[in-house]
């Protein structure tokens, strides 16, 4: 028995000092719960049973006191090093192919920083330096730390101290110290993800030597992105998504069509091969010079495909068109993923099942922290109305942009430091090493489908050729392309890893090159069998137009009650009581002798389309109350602050409702609401601007996607812009939605165009347009939006205007014209100055209002040429016409209605404007100047004005 102890002491003899307190402290973990300790200490305590207890005299010697004061510091030391590894590892990562960077200061990476040396470490045990150290058998301190280094400091590299949530934080390093190191890739998927390198290099190289100078745009020097968003994809399908959303700019588009959403070979060559005049305009027609509808380029183009994860679980992998507005289509993808993942068949607000879709957006280096539409969309992730369970995002860095080197663009690090503000995970990894793009890949799906958050993958790489393939590269860049043209591909570098490793023969690399370009040949035999073709001209897609207006009248019976309904709050919710009295005027609107409100028929609209079962999404920066008050459809509890929306228990409701408060954005939330309406054209969308002058801020959306989305992609969309309009005096910035500009974009009836004037007319202007969601005629619907003329009482509207008739695109002014002989002078005008001039013409002798009419032109574009010009042909005696409006006459409707009234006008008839000068600015900011304004163009559209007029020339 005493020998027995003595082998027992002899063998605790080598752990001294702190390392025994420590082991002390392990052994009191392991009778509490033997769990609870390493399986390494586990097995000491079974073996050699409770540590001696350390042996400290009553007056310990000062050499023993300072060597255990020591050892303690240096354990905690250790411990900071370790830390700071985990959190600036990165900065001495393999993460830069040709070495592009400068080297940062990576002291704080050193022992000798915290004052320790190899022999201090050596003496710890490695769980003092790293709680996990046992998952790799290591044995002191020192190969903890020289293990640490290789985890974070390899070709991947990881940037996750920014994530506040600890479960999160504590799930992202076990899987960087843990899970990744300690997984591999098959030979199987060795072999497939080579074959995968090879098919896009094979691709861009067959399209680099078979269309010599046209423009593609290649991937080359991030040729793995394929592999990577391939393998994303799949991941994504095998955790249960049924829809995967992509959005990307146009680097590398063509090989992920192909690759990734399985574009035919053929069709891809064909959009090249029937470009136009390749010497003049290289590559910049897709297919051939086209009439009407115009088509885009082959590199903005999107694509869809069905993948199967089982025999029946389907899933629809989405690829976004997109303009070369770099990063725009990011809300739109953001817009659809929603959209896919939410049931608008029940009343209140949607269900959502975040699991059922995911997004994949990538980005340019120099984009991402460039583009301003990038953090706006970034911001979407938390945000109720907004949030789709996190996207998966992908810098496709080629470190440069355009010409431009990262110096230049950023101030930042990296590309990727925006996403931390965010608290996105990053992880940084080599395009060199294949293999840890697969890891980073799968780390990212399982993290967005467990955290349903977003993810970042800054891949990078290096670009081979210019920014496009007439591009010189050289000319800017001579260091770079130096190392860029000594750089072997990564199809080789990876294919002789493999070699090396014995993964594969050299004969099979051989022969998986020689598969790989056969097809590309054969895909082009295909396409030169066919040159003979004349190049196709896409026409105008055949439209079948309803043969009557839609019926948007609602019986007065249902009105009622549909109304009694929305006055009704559960019992306990008490209501703000000055709302509350503003409502329950709404109780005797639909009597007779009464009339209703802007927003009560705005209210009453939407409830009777969610009767018809359309479901309805509104959104905007004060949606829920609206910017003037006359909404509140959200109601607050005065006591609680709970919430109730009377749409939502609606009896007759059929459908959802969805009312959001918007982010103070214009073009992240505009660009996601057209996205949603895209996805599911069955819903209205709507969009309301806070004033309808900061549209400004989303033009670009407005440019590419709304007004031209249909023309160039033949995608449709109905989605609904409120923009507040009107001169109030209230300066530049809050008068002017620029309906000019949607009325120059206006063609190819792509839109409509509403200024409207009374509370009916926008009742069934918003009947008429969900009456066409989902179907063919849908088209996107600009309303100039009032704002002073919400309580305007010549705007409210009897019941009966509700129930009976129809939306109509040119309203005449009541009790004038009813003798049409006597009229000799027309107003034509739109929107709030009708208000203005119906306040003056009472005002008039009788016999001054006979010689006037006028006409409200409430739908501008399509313009309603045959109701103005059956209307015009009922007054003999014309001989003045004037277009009346508020805005400058470089601005609002003039530019464009002139051309049209002169083309209609009877003939010995004059048009003259009547309205404010041109101006650069939209309006006066001097609430005195704008009134004597408003006054003059008021006065001079009643008067007769032979000096301003301008013969028609007929």
């Amino acid at each position: 028995m005493q020998e027995s102890n003595r082998q027992l002491e002899e063998q605790w003899r080598q752990y001294y000092g702190p390392n025994l307190g420590y082991v002390q402290e392990q052994y009191e973990r392991y009778v509490r719960d033997p769990q609870a300790v390493s399986a390494q200490y586990r097995e000491l305590f079974e073996s050699w049973g409770a540590p001696p207890a350390a042996e400290v005299s009553a007056s310990p010697s000062a050499g023993t006191a300072a060597i255990s004061a020591s050892m303690l510091l240096k354990a905690i030391a250790a411990g900071k090093l370790a830390s700071n590894i985990r959190s600036y590892g990165h900065l001495a990562a393999d993460i830069d192919p040709l070495e592009l960077s400068s080297r940062v200061e990576t002291k704080m990476l050193e022992p000798a920083s915290y004052g320790l040396t190899r022999s201090d470490l050596e003496a710890l045990p490695p769980e003092c330096v790293w709680e996990d150290a046992h998952h790799y058998r290591l044995g002191n301190g020192w190969e903890a730390i020289q293990k640490l280094r290789e985890v974070y400091s390899g070709s991947i590299a990881y940037e996750f101290s920014h994530v506040h949530n600890d479960e999160e934080r504590k799930w992202l390093i076990r899987k960087a110290e843990k899970d990744i190191p300690s997984s591999a890739l098959g030979t199987a998927e060795r072999h497939a993800l080579l074959k995968r390198l090879m098919e896009a290099e094979q691709f861009e190289d067959f399209l680099q030597k078979t269309f010599i100078g046209q423009k593609r745009f290649s991937v080359e020097g991030v040729d793995v992105l394929v592999a990577l968003a391939d393998e994303i994809v799949h991941e994504l399908a095998n955790h249960g998504a049924r829809h995967v959303l992509m959005g990307m700019a146009h680097r590398g588009r063509l090989n992920v069509l192909a690759h990734v959403l399985g574009k035919p070979y053929e069709n891809i060559f064909s959009e090249f091969h029937h470009s136009p005049n390749k010497n003049l305009i290289p590559s910049e027609g897709s297919i051939g010079i086209n009439y009407g509808w115009t088509g885009d380029v082959k590199y903005h183009l999107g694509a869809n495909r069905s993948i199967f994860t089982g025999e029946t679980a389907e899933t629809r992998v989405s690829l976004a068109n997109n303009p070369s507005h770099l990063e725009y289509v990011n809300p739109v993808v953001a817009g659809f993923t929603r959209a896919a993942q939410e049931d608008r068949t029940q009343p209140g607000y949607p269900s959502q099942q975040l699991d059922s879709a995911a997004s994949i957006v990538m980005h340019g280096d120099a984009a991402f922290p460039g583009e301003g539409i990038v953090a706006e969309t970034l911001n979407f992730n938390n945000l109720p109305g907004y949030s789709n369970g996190g996207t998966i995002h992908i810098i496709v860095n080629n470190r440069i942009g355009f010409t431009t080197e990262s110096f230049h663009s950023r101030s930042t690090h990296y590309a990727s430091d925006l996403a931390k503000g965010f608290e996105i995970p990053i992880v940084h990894v080599n395009a060199d090493d294949p293999e840890a793009c697969i890891a980073a890949a799968r780390m990212a799906s399982e993290y967005r489908m467990l955290f349903k958050k977003d993810f970042l993958i800054d891949l990078i790489g290096y670009r081979r050729y210019g920014h496009n393939e007439t591009d010189d590269p050289e000319t800017t860049q001579p260091l770079i392309y130096r190392k860029v043209k000594a750089h072997p591909s990564v199809s080789n570098l990876y294919g002789d890893k493999l070699v090396a490793g014995g993964a594969i023969t050299t004969e099979a690399v051989a022969d998986m090159k020689r598969e790989v370009l056969e097809k590309l040949k054969e895909a082009y035999a295909k396409v030169k069998n066919d040159e003979h073709k004349a190049p196709i001209h896409q026409g105008k897609p055949k439209v079948e137009l309803a043969e009557a207006a839609p019926v948007t009248t609602v019986p007065l019976d249902k009105l009622r009650r549909m109304n009694a309904s929305l006055l009704e709050r559960p019992a306990s919710f008490n209501v703000y009581p000055k709302l509350q009295r503003i409502l329950e005027r709404r109780s005797d609107a639909l009597n007779d002798g009464e009339k209703v409100d802007w927003g009560h028929a705005e209210t009453l609209a939407f409830a009777s389309i969610l009767s018809d079962g359309v479901p309805i999404r509104l959104s905007g920066q004060d949606a829920e109350r609206a910017t003037f008050a006359h909404r509140n459809l959200v109601l607050h509890d005065a006591e609680s602050g709970d919430t109730y929306c009377p749409l939502h228990s609606l009896p007759d409701a059929k459908a959802s409702f969805a009312i959001h408060n918007s982010p103070l954005s214009e073009a992240g939330v505009l660009g996601f609401e057209y996205g949603y309406n895209v996805f599911a054209p069955e819903t209205m969308a709507i969009w309301e601007a806070q004033y309808g002058d900061f549209t400004n801020v989303a033009q670009v959306l407005i440019d590419q996607f709304i007004s031209a989305g249909r023309s160039k992609w033949s995608q449709r969309s109905g989605l609904m812009m409120m923009l507040p309009h009107g001169y109030e005096g209230q300066g530049p910035e809050h008068s002017s939605a620029r309906m000019e500009r949607f009325l120059q974009l206006s063609a190819e009836e792509n839109w409509t165009v509403a200024y409207v004037s009374s509370a009916a007319q926008y009742f069934h202007l918003l009947r008429r347009q969900a009456a066409t969601i989902g179907t063919e005629e849908a088209r996107p619907l600009i309303l100039m939006a009032p704002k002073s003329l919400i309580r305007n009482p010549r705007v409210a509207s009897p019941a009966t205007a509700l129930s009976e008739g129809s939306f109509r695109n040119v309203v005449e002014h009541p009790g004038l014209g009813e003798r049409p002989e006597r009229v000799d002078r027309i107003i034509l005008c739109t929107g709030k100055v009708a208000i203005d001039l119906a306040d003056a013409i009472e005002k008039l002798p009788a016999e001054e209002q006979q010689r006037l009419h006028i006409l409200r032109v409430e739908q501008l574009y399509p313009f309603p040429q045959q109701e103005i010009k059956q209307i015009l042909a009922r007054f003999p005696k014309v001989k003045e016409l004037a277009w009346v409006q508020e805005e400058p006459k470089n601005m609002g409707a003039w530019t464009f209605m002139e051309p049209r009234l002169r083309k209609i006008a009877p003939a010995k008839t004059t048009l003259e404007y009547v309205g404010r000068p041109e101006r650069s600015s939209t309006a006066s900011g001097y609430q005195q100047v704008h009134a004597y304004e408003q006054q003059l163009i008021v006065t001079q559209a009643l008067t007769q004005s032979p000096k301003l007029g301008q013969p028609t020339g007929r």
